[in-house]
């Protein structure tokens, strides 16, 4: 199961019979509406001038997204037949993953169809139902993509427990903490005393395998990029040391930072990182695969040394535990994750940041700076605020 399937079966989104297909497709174009869909808006009380947008992929890219990429689409509002209700999103969470699914290329999960709406994560609140449980209202964490209203037949969406502000269910108690619970925990099982180093330590997974880290015992050493970021790893979530990985010196100080060597090094970066990572790596180290960003939009093998056989011989003469995973393997202790998290989160030992994007058509800039690495924190983009 991959992680989008894994989204859809625990917070997901159905796609219902009626959602309207663009009279045209371009960014800021007037469109026109289907006959019958303004009577039927004003007996749903939504307003007759309103109308939808979405951001779909219009081609695939090569090496890094541009905003040519995609493609702003404005619609007429769907509306809910018999069992559907229509969703308002309210914010849009905003991965790395995403840029796997704007590739054709073999993967885990099915890649994002060119004029398809783009894959995420989302908030939003019912405003008309026919589903009972879902009242008009309600707010729900779900998967309904880039778009300002969704239809859902409420088969795959879920209500969210008032643990916080409602955003945090697309991250700290959301998909990536839940992937740093699991991938620390069942994967690095870090004990008291040992050294687990984290790269992208101050990005939403990586600030909780750290915080984590630290609940558990061990020694938390993050890989940051610039020294805002570094700050805020050691002073505000009480890592034990922070390295910028622009440094020139990054071996030096990751040596000095790791005087006895790595145990678990959760890999988010892959590349020169973890080039610098590997020689310091412990026997019997574990090394969690959670993300490659410097790999996303990699269009040929980096120039460099060829580690390979030093890296199948340190696997075998120093008994290291290399593991990829995806969050959706460990879908049976989400309720352990939640217990966990969110009562980590209560007390103060768990924090974390968002960096939060205005308007859903500024979303494409904001995923391209992600994979560049300009984000800090957890990244969202507020798409509209609650009606009440």
């Amino acid at each position: 199961m991959s992680a989008t399937q894994w989204m859809d079966r625990m917070v997901g989104f159905h796609r219902g019979p009626g959602e309207a297909t663009p009279a045209m497709s371009a960014f800021g174009v007037k469109v026109e509406r289907r006959k019958g869909m303004a009577r039927r808006r004003q007996k749903q009380g939504i307003a007759m001038t309103e109308t939808t947008e979405r951001i779909v992929l219009a081609s695939r890219p090569v090496g890094e997204p541009t905003l040519d990429n995609f493609r702003l689409e404005e619609l007429p509002i769907p509306q809910p037949g018999p069992d559907q209700m229509l969703l308002r999103t309210l914010w849009l969470s905003l991965d790395p993953y995403m840029r796997g699914r704007m590739s054709a290329a073999p993967s885990y999960a099915k890649p994002v169809g060119i004029g398809d709406v783009m894959e995420g994560g989302t908030i939003s609140e019912v405003v008309a139902s026919n589903v009972p449980r879902f009242a008009k209202g309600s707010v729900v964490v779900g998967h309904t993509g880039w778009q300002t209203y969704a239809l859902s037949d409420g088969s795959s969406v879920q209500k969210v427990e008032p643990r916080g502000p409602i955003q945090a269910a697309l991250g700290v108690l959301g998909m990536p903490g839940m992937t740093a619970y699991m991938g620390l925990l069942e994967i690095g099982k870090p004990a008291a005393g040992e050294t687990v180093v984290v790269a992208a330590a101050s990005g939403a997974v990586g600030s909780v395998v750290g915080q984590i880290a630290r609940i558990k015992g061990a020694r938390a050493v993050g890989i940051a990029g610039g020294p805002d970021k570094c700050r805020y790893v050691t002073e505000e979530l009480g890592f034990d040391a922070c390295i910028d990985h622009r440094a020139p010196d990054l071996a030096r100080r990751l040596a000095a930072a790791c005087p006895k060597g790595i145990d678990v090094y959760f890999e988010n970066v892959g590349g020169a990182i973890f080039e610098v990572v590997f020689p310091r790596l412990n026997p019997f180290a574990r090394i969690p695969v959670c993300g490659l960003i410097t790999m996303y939009n990699a269009t040929s093998l980096t120039p460099g040394p060829i580690l390979l056989p030093h890296l199948m011989r340190a696997i075998l003469t120093k008994r290291l535990t290399f593991r990829g995973f995806i969050v959706s393997d460990f879908f049976g202790r989400y309720g352990d994750f939640m217990h966990d998290v969110s009562a980590w989160v209560g007390e103060g030992r768990i924090k974390y940041r968002e960096d939060v994007v205005e308007g859903l058509k500024n979303a494409p800039r904001a995923l391209i700076g992600l994979l560049r690495g300009e984000n800090f924190g957890k990244l969202l983009v507020r798409v509209a605020y609650p009606s009440s």
